[in-house]
Order: C-alpha cells, then structure tokens, then sequence
C-alpha cells in the first residue's frame, strides 16, 4: 500500500525549482509560548507597557526565530518526512517585523544540488527560503543546507 505524505526525495530538487508553503498566522499564543519555552523573555516579547510607551515596534513582534521555526515545521511537515536527513549549515536575514494576526508563508528555490560523494545514496540541496506575510512584505531569507534521501544511486535530479 502507498504511504502518502513522504517528503522529496533528492533527484526530486533540481537546481531552479520553485515551491510555496501553505500560510501560517502567528498568534499572541505563539509569541507567548514561543519565548516561554526558548528563554527569550526579553522585554519587547513579554512586557505589554515597555511596547506600548518605549518600543519604537508598533504591535506585538515575533522573534525572528519563530518566523524561521514556523517556516521550518511547515517545510517538514510537507516536504521532508522520512527524507531529510540532515541540516547541515544556514545563513538567516531578518528583513522586517512579523506580528502576532501576520500569516507568513514561505517561497522555495533550490539553488544547489548535488550527490554526496561520501554517501551515494544521499544528496545534498540548497535552497533560498523566502518568508512573505499576507500583505507581500519579505520578512525573512534562509538557505539550509539539508542532507536527503535520494531514491538510487545514479539518477541526477532532472534527468530522465
């Protein structure tokens, strides 16, 4: 029987294609819950008056870390089970606020993919991960470097 949800597999991510995430609304929870259990009570996230007389951030702002996170657990859920492997390396721009009632969702291009030359039955693939909230803002770029699972040992990805 087929097992439906499993993620891509690496000759599935051919450098330049393209994807979106579904949306994802950020919650005052979220915010709340978020730098709870990661320790960031800093001010700006846990101090209701500090915001509202001496942030200049208008609203109620969500770590980058979460934004990145949310992203990451929508990527997971619908293109990684069972085939990635490994997250290897990242470089992470916070580019604007997101704010508690914002839905983010995240654009997708691989920009790197080739076999690991240690582990033929593995790829390694980049991709450039862009985070927009409803209104088309950018709010934030990521390009992890994952390890996946590759079907078979010689086919590249895009290749018949």
């Amino acid at each position: 029987m087929e097992t439906v949800g499993l993620g891509f597999c690496y000759e599935d991510l051919p450098v330049g294609r393209r994807f979106r995430t579904i949306g994802r609304t950020v919650t005052e929870t979220d915010i709340t819950n978020f730098v709870s259990v990661t320790g960031m009570l800093e001010v700006l996230f846990i101090n209701r008056d500090f915001r509202e007389k001496e942030s200049n951030i208008p609203g109620f702002a969500a770590p980058g870390a979460l934004v990145y996170t949310f992203m990451e657990g929508l990527l997971t859920q619908s293109t990684m089970q069972h085939t990635g492997f490994a997250f290897l390396d990242m470089e992470l721009k916070v580019m604007g606020p997101t704010f508690a009632g914002d839905t983010i969702h995240c654009e997708v291009e691989v920009t790197e993919s080739r076999r690991s030359k240690s582990r033929p039955n593995r790829g390694l693939v980049r991709t450039r991960n862009k985070v927009f909230k409803q209104t088309g803002e950018q709010v934030l770029e990521y390009t992890p470097l994952r390890m996946i699972k590759a079907r078979m040992t010689d086919k590249e990805p895009g290749k018949a």
